[in-house]
């Protein structure tokens, strides 16, 4: 990377003197010092940061300005996660056969901006529906699929193989801080922008996305050639893989009980806790501050004790805390605490998680299979999780919504168990990828 000289004439410059700019950027991690690395890491922080403003203001623009109700959110949340079901394997065959997966990946970002701002302006003309919101979720959603898919192959035409757990960790740590200040930057904006207007500051986080992937000029892997679509690669990757197969079954079993988990934690704390929204929303934001320490956490742990361990741990340090939930029961200060140290423990857990599972998936896929890889992963990773929110509601309503807690965080723990009788255990460093041919 080119630094600009910021040189000085002075009469007698003392030895340890060094310019600020040259200090500050001495300071900053290694990957942001390399300027393709830090405009990939930049548009993703500011594209996690407009999404959590579009959390919290769409759905409530489909409750204040369309008059949303139950049965309406539910089909609002399956309409943006249905993509995740139907298209990564299709998505995932062509995105290897494109040459230009960071042209998707810019494209996919004006799309998404273009189709956020048509609400506010529906809004504003009087003529917003329930349907053009259904529709304008389910065609971000797919747009989201096609970024998320090709972004594994910029990613590796970007960072080293050495150097995947630190820019995995960077990635989810700008992750993990827009969790704990997205949603009081989404509150400030849509309590004094209103809902409507909110939504436009996420479809400008798209275009500056857009722009900061447009200024990197990789090299991206040779596409993909052969007839049919390929499908059969990636998945025979998985299939194959010991570690592969291992890490996808744990991690599917633990978003099978994690969403059965999501889908009644709100309701109980509310309800049967008895915790006021704003009081459940402060406590359960300063508990994500456990996320950012995980994620600075994560390359030591993985140095210390090898990549292997780190990983087997992580399947533990995620979904155990979260048993403090439905144990929760006492005074009001004691309740608050518990659901506090649950919900730091379980966001340092899952940064933890993703950023070493991350690093080993990516490792272990073959270049010219990364986005049929991905692609197979995804439809089966996040395709679970409707399901899991869908199971989650339906033992809540048949046995009670404290012990289907019960089930979910107890469940969840049996990920574990897929990965810690595997081979990924012995892992002392990334492994090598599998066969490429």
């Amino acid at each position: 990377m080119t630094e600009r000289s910021a040189a000085r004439v002075v009469d007698s410059p003392p030895p340890a003197a060094a310019p600020p700019r040259r200090a500050r950027r001495a300071r900053l991690p290694r990957l942001l010092r390399e300027r393709a690395f830090r405009r990939y890491w930049s548009a993703t922080t500011v594209s996690l940061f407009g999404d959590e403003v579009s959390t919290l203001a769409l759905p409530l623009l489909a409750v204040l300005g369309t008059a949303a109700g139950p049965a309406e959110m539910g089909y609002l949340t399956a309409a943006g996660l249905a993509p995740n079901l139907l298209f990564p394997l299709l998505v995932g065959a062509w995105v290897d056969r494109y040459p230009h997966k960071r042209r998707i990946m810019v494209l996919t970002d004006v799309g998404r901006a273009l189709l956020m701002a048509t609400v506010p302006v529906a809004y504003l003309f009087g003529v917003l529906a329930l349907t053009q919101l259904y529709v304008v979720a389910f065609a971000i959603g797919t747009l989201a699929v096609l970024f998320e898919v090709s972004r594994s192959t910029l990613f590796v035409s970007l960072v080293d193989r050495r150097d995947y757990v630190e820019a995995n960790t960077l990635l989810n740590g700008s992750r993990a801080m827009s969790t704990v200040a997205g949603p009081g930057l989404a509150g400030v904006l849509v309590q004094v922008l209103s809902a409507p207007v909110a939504l436009v500051t996420d479809a400008l986080s798209y275009l500056v996305s857009a722009c900061f992937l447009g200024r990197i000029r990789p090299t991206e892997p040779a596409p993909a050639r052969g007839a049919g679509l390929g499908i059969g690669e990636g998945l025979r990757v998985l299939v194959r893989s010991p570690m592969m197969r291992a890490l996808l079954l744990g991690s599917t079993t633990l978003n099978l009980f994690n969403f059965m988990f999501i889908a009644l934690f709100v309701l109980y704390a509310t309800r049967e806790l008895g915790i006021a929204p704003g009081v459940l929303g402060a406590v359960l934001g300063a508990g994500a501050v456990g996320g950012l320490i995980g994620a600075a956490l994560t390359g030591r742990l993985a140095r210390r004790f090898g990549v292997g361990p780190t990983v087997v741990a992580s399947y533990l340090l995620f979904p155990a805390p979260l048993l403090l939930v439905p144990l929760a029961d006492g005074p009001m200060p004691l309740v608050l605490g518990m659901l506090f140290v649950a919900e730091f423990l379980a966001a340092a857990g899952v940064m933890v998680l993703d950023i070493a599972v991350g690093s080993v998936q990516t490792a272990l896929t073959p270049r010219r299979l990364l986005a049929r890889v991905s692609g197979v992963w995804r439809t089966v990773n996040y395709g679970i999780r409707p399901i899991g929110a869908l199971l989650g509601g339906a033992l809540g309503q048949a046995l009670g919504v404290r012990p289907a807690l019960w089930i979910a965080t107890a469940g969840a723990l049996a990920g574990l168990l897929w990965v810690v009788f595997s081979p990924v255990r012995a892992l002392r460093e990334l492994p090598e990828p599998a066969a490429d041919d």
